[in-house]
């Protein structure tokens, strides 16, 4: 059995008194979609953004397994190595998709930036390949050289999702993905997202408050609350069966809803 793809150990963030993430450990197999789920302010956003290197720990860390099988910790690597790692093997959608977007460029030139970041220079492989993404987030190809300031909300969400995967990823860091969205458009892009994870074999850690949208990408689940993480485990046993007071309360606030 290969070793996980990702490990965090002991992570730990604090806004003045604040504990934003409290000794937090788990591992991330490769394929493996896993949930952070809790209320607003629960410190699940922050847990992303550490395992993302968007912010740094005061203490603990953060193991990422290379394609060559060695293990470096994300949170030690410089600027231009994580950066790297980024363009490559990483990805991160954001839930606001114009941060994940550079909206004055054109989305085949959104999509394509990230080959050329690799190295490729041949602007009709880079163009055929742009097209080909368009077509499988579902985005028309006469829309290729429109910028994405054009494009509907759900548009430059699943713009963003072909950004990041063009360059076939092994680990997609997903903050509210369809957060903001109306409810017919979460549903295609939700049926998207599962297609692409289950095709492309990509580890996820999806950040939701949304139980249904859990439960539809994710094989586990963690509930965090002020910081800490207070249950873990499958996400069907969990959302079925919570043990935790504060996972029942989150369980039963949706089924009441």
């Amino acid at each position: 059995m290969s070793a996980p793809l990702l490990i965090a150990e002991g992570l730990c963030k604090r806004y003045g008194s604040i504990d934003a993430c409290r000794d937090i450990s788990f591992e991330l197999d490769e394929g493996e979609a896993l949930a952070i789920v809790g209320e607003s302010g629960s410190g699940k956003t922050t847990l992303l953004h550490l395992l993302g290197g968007l912010l740094t720990p005061d203490s603990g860390r953060v193991h990422y397994r290379n394609r060559d099988g060695a293990s470096r910790n994300l949170i030690e690597m410089s600027e231009a190595e994580r950066r790297a790692l980024m363009r490559t093997d990483l990805g991160f959608v954001h839930q606001d998709a114009s941060r994940g977007l550079r909206m004055n460029v054109s989305a085949g030139g959104n999509i394509g930036e990230r080959l050329m970041a690799l190295g490729d220079r041949h602007y009709g492989r880079i163009r055929d390949a742009a097209s080909q993404w368009l077509e499988r987030v579902e985005i028309p190809i006469d829309r290729l050289d429109d910028n994405p300031q054009t494009y509907s909300g759900g548009m430059r969400q699943r713009l963003q999702i072909a950004r990041n995967l063009v360059t076939s990823p092994r680990l997609i860091f997903m903050d509210e993905p369809t957060g903001g969205l109306d409810v017919s458009v979460q549903a295609r892009l939700l049926d998207l997202i599962r297609g692409l994870i289950s095709e492309m074999g990509l580890a996820v850690v999806l950040v939701t408050h949304d139980l249904g949208v859990a439960r539809l990408l994710s094989n586990r689940i963690l509930v965090m609350k002020q910081g800490e993480v207070i249950e873990s485990g499958l996400t069907d046993r969990v959302l079925d069966d919570p043990q935790a007071p504060y996972t029942q309360l989150l369980v039963s606030s949706v089924l009441a809803a």
